[in-house]
């Protein structure tokens, strides 16, 4: 058998591979409260004893740091008393917009849906409205509460249920495809998905506990079923399709005789334990944890080997060679010969494509001239994207899935170019700049009819068009083209990408209009200088991934279909109109209500924390004083 000293040698080796991504893991299983939580002590600096000295008064004034007062609010209706519940909130919800003034402008929380979501959340007026709700429905204010907290207990129990209860899995399968391979993708975070079997393991895991919780009553029961059930999360990590029942059998068979070894084992870390307390949980956060995980990791191949080898029953389900071996080059070859084939054809793209055609087909995903040879490079590189996902499995330097003994969820024989990632000829960038532009044009015209009741013609511009919408766009499907195979980081790109055009388009054209502004986020929450908002990056996040992966292919097509001596001219003249355009608006851009009036909307924001009085001041022509006294509004 092999030694704690060799296995812990192993597991350093394996954490220095993968440090990042076993750093990561464990701190998720730690905020969690998965493992490791003790390590997080280290963020909760707080002294106690100031949270007792709060005085009432002030503990509902400090709602940013606390949630004080929404327990008071809950307090409120478990108490039967919706009225009280109802003021406390209203009270709640003034005074958070009057500190989101005094504070940091960053997050204000006066104006948009991401404020009225926050406030609703924190000063409790949303359970207040779900309470009046159940009570008009059930004709009961008791009634109404106890379906509430029933919802609530069974919303904490299915998120524990499907995500909690199964993140030790998942954690296990990544590090025990660490301690074989070099690489081990953030994406095998789902392959409880890709196999199908997400709630097989959480079922099992659910009734592992379920039986530690019984046995916890006997205590010495608690800790003996502690180490019999001790190799579950491991078992189903390899075999997440085995039953709840036999995983639970065979981790008991599997432990028989070692309960003992596995204890002393655990008292090794001691040392770890003790420096994890003296650096607050850094060393733990940083090292021990992962390192601990990875030891334990390989006490399980060891014992997963004995079990093999003496043939116990239920050994029969750990049936997952290759994440304990790598495979011969034969089985690879098999299992993944089409991208054999793929990788070693010889590229056509040096040849063919050269000099300034080569740079914006590789770096912008243009194809200038659109010819037949262009083409072939497209449908070259796309493949040649594709196959990097299976190029480690092939060099095993990753899992490979194929070999599997549950198949994963993938097109194995016919390798398809990813439609997302092709190339676009020029004239499909200047047709989808004009689309993007419109789109943007009437979606904030749309916007401004609804919310006012009045048609406004939105943007600088006087044509049907904003081109923040179409470049930012473009931008997106050029400048973040390399990343495009990487959804969460494509995400990521077009979130700053967009913030960046924005920031600067709003500066510019304030620069250069004397202070007028074509659109304002103050008192949205987190905005900076009331250019950019969470609230509209989030939104041109989640559009820019819907605009790369599924409306531009669908336009591209389209494009493509259009014979080339009508494209070229529509283009042309396309361009040339919105060229005027903006030249003349250059000189005359285009103003007035709902397009530049947000100076006038929104001159002073006050809060007089002395007197509890919520001041905004507004200058329209006329003016206005709006005071707010909690549980009194005086227009």
């Amino acid at each position: 058998m092999t030694t704690r000293k060799e296995m812990k040698r192993k597991a350093k080796k394996a954490v220095k591979k993968h440090y990042i991504l076993y750093v990561a893991v464990c701190l998720i299983m730690a905020y969690m409260g998965v493992e490791f939580s003790s390590s997080l002590n280290v963020l909760d600096i707080t002294p106690a004893e100031e949270v007792y000295r709060m005085e009432d008064e002030e503990r509902l004034t400090r709602i940013g740091a606390n949630s004080d007062g929404l327990i008071d609010v809950i307090a409120d209706l478990l108490a039967g008393d919706q009225e009280g519940g109802q003021e406390l909130s209203s009270q709640i919800k003034e005074e958070e917009k009057g500190r989101s003034l005094e504070g940091n402008p960053v997050f204000g929380r006066t104006r948009g849906v991401f404020a009225g979501i926050v406030n609703n959340i924190t000063s409790g007026s949303a359970l207040v409205f779900l309470v009046g709700a159940l009570h008009s429905l059930l004709g009961s204010e008791s009634a109404a509460i106890l379906v509430l907290v029933l919802f609530g207990i069974a919303f904490l129990f299915s998120v524990w249920f499907f995500i909690t209860n199964v993140v030790s899995v998942i954690a296990r399968r990544i590090f025990l495809e660490g301690r074989i391979y070099e690489t081990v993708p953030f994406q095998r975070c789902l392959f409880l998905l890709r196999v199908k079997k997400w709630v097989k393991a959480c079922c099992t895991m659910f009734l592992t506990a379920f039986f530690q919780f019984l046995w916890s009553f006997t205590i010495i029961g608690g800790i003996i079923k502690y180490y019999s059930y001790y190799l579950v999360s491991y078992i189903v990590a390899e075999n997440p399709d085995i039953s709840s029942r036999e995983a639970i059998r065979l981790s008991r068979r599997m432990m028989k005789g070692h309960k003992w070894e596995c204890f002393v084992y655990e008292l090794s870390f001691l040392p770890w334990t003790f420096l994890g307390a003296a650096t607050a949980g850094l060393s733990e956060i940083f090292y021990s944890n992962p390192y601990r995980a990875a030891s334990f990791s390989e006490y399980y191949a060891q014992l997963r080997e004995e079990a093999k080898k003496a043939r116990i029953k239920g050994s029969q389900y750990l049936n997952d060679t290759y994440l304990f071996e790598k495979a011969e080059d034969e089985m690879i070859y098999l299992a993944y010969e089409d991208v054999i084939s793929a990788l070693v054809r010889p590229k056509r793209d040096g040849r063919k494509l050269k000099g300034i055609r080569k740079f914006f087909a590789d770096y912008l995903g243009i194809l200038l001239t659109n010819t037949k040879e262009e083409r072939e490079y497209e449908e070259t590189q796309a493949l040649h994207m594709r196959m990097q996902f299976l190029k480690d499995a092939v060099d095993r330097k990753s899992y490979p899935s194929r070999l599997s003994a549950l198949p994963e969820q993938e097109k194995r024989k016919k390798v398809e170019m990813i439609h997302y990632l092709r190339h676009y000829s020029v004239w499909s960038v200047i047709v989808l700049f004009f689309v993007f532009s419109f789109m943007g044009w009437l979606w904030e015209v749309s916007l401004h009819l609804v919310q006012d009741g009045e048609f406004v013609n939105r943007g600088v511009l006087h044509g049907p068009w904003l081109p923040i919408y179409g470049g930012g766009g473009v931008l997106i499907l050029l400048l973040l083209n390399k990343i495009r195979n990487r959804p969460l980081a494509e995400f990521v790109g077009i979130i700053l990408l967009c913030g960046t055009v924005e920031y600067f388009s709003s500066y510019y054209l304030e620069m250069a209009h004397n202070g007028e502004r074509w659109w304002d986020y103050s008192g949205y929450f987190l905005n900076l200088h009331g250019r950019i908002c969470a609230e509209g990056l989030l939104v041109f996040g989640i559009g820019g991934i819907g605009l790369v992966y599924v409306l531009a292919p669908l336009l591209d097509n389209a494009i493509q279909k259009i014979p080339l001596q009508i494209l070229a001219p529509f283009c042309v003249v396309l361009t040339v109109i919105f060229a005027a355009d903006t030249v003349y608006s250059m000189k005359y851009p285009n103003t007035g209500k709902g397009i530049t009036d947000y100076e006038s909307r929104v001159v002073t924001d006050n809060w007089n924390q002395e007197n509890k009085i919520y001041i905004h001041i507004q200058e329209n022509n006329k003016y206005a004083c709006n005071l707010f006294i909690p549980n009194l509004y005086t227009g």
